[in-house]
């Protein structure tokens, strides 16, 4: 029990932070109340990143292994979206979006700390590898990020033109914030998804001495980085914005998943990709 406090520690934060928004979403909230979940949520963030780093990462100062399974990643996808959005709190006010990711944040938490699997990643003590293996784990988080930002950029701009959304908030920021947010993470995304596919190109060749294998995996990752290509160059050259940004977006991130598919997408990812 004394190894799930903390997990469970985290989950409550999440979870009453978002029951407070909830509770006060209605009238606007001072000053102080919206500090304090601001300063609640870095607890959060602080404690869960820790939860993570000591999950994931497993050895000592001259070996490291990387223990991964689906809960953990999942868990890791919804940490960057707290994060995210609460740096980028500080400037606008996206306390709404945080009060839809924290509950699923909380559930994800609880579910890494109930899963006891060891699924130990090979090659991991290549620096490579471990170089490859980062830099697809935050490309991939923030592209599950930009799909969910852009489900709920959909919601917002439904409500904005009074029809019926699928999801349902009290209050959305601005969508032209929301619009800028989305574009900022799709581009750094797309530098760290480039580099995926480069330094995967590399490990193939320095692990296995041969090149790069084309299969459907690869297929559909490709694809998806020119779907992402496509839009950064329509949103820069032509402009594009609202529902079309949204269609790409989510395009792009369901080529990602189709792209693993069928087995432990993480693995595949990481060690063919």
């Amino acid at each position: 029990m004394s190894e799930f406090l903390p997990y469970l520690i985290v989950a409550l934060i999440y979870a009453l932070v978002a029951i407070d928004f909830w509770r006060h979403a209605r009238n606007p909230a001072e000053g102080k109340s919206m500090h304090w979940h601001s300063a609640a949520i870095a607890l959060g963030l602080v404690i869960h990143g820790w939860l993570l780093y000591k999950g994931i990462f497993i050895g000592d100062q001259t070996l490291v292994g990387v223990n991964l399974d689906f809960g953990k990643a999942l868990s890791l996808v919804f940490w960057l979206t707290v994060l995210i959005y609460w740096i980028t709190d500080i400037k606008q006010t996206f306390n709404s979006l945080q009060a839809f990711v924290l509950p699923p944040a909380a559930f994800f938490v609880l579910l890494h700390g109930s899963i006891r699997e060891f699924n130990v990643l090979p090659y991991t003590d290549q620096p490579l590898f471990l170089a490859h293996l980062i830099i697809a784990l935050v490309a991939y988080s923030l592209f599950t990020f930009a799909a969910l930002h852009a489900l709920l950029m959909a919601a917002a701009e439904s409500s904005m033109h009074k029809k019926p959304a699928f999801i349902k908030l009290p209050e959305f920021p601005p969508l032209i914030g929301m619009e800028t947010l989305l574009f900022r993470v799709i581009t750094l995304g797309f530098v760290l998804l480039t580099l995926t596919l480069v330094s995967g190109m590399m490990f193939s060749e320095h692990i296995f001495n041969k090149p790069l294998t084309f299969n459907h995996k690869n297929l559909f990752t490709v694809l998806s980085w020119l779907v992402y290509a496509g839009l950064l160059i329509g949103r820069f050259g032509y402009g594009w914005r609202g529902r079309k940004a949204i269609r790409w977006t989510l395009a792009g991130f369901v080529l990602l998943l189709l792209a693993y598919a069928g087995s432990k997408f993480v693995f595949q990812f990481l060690v063919h990709g």
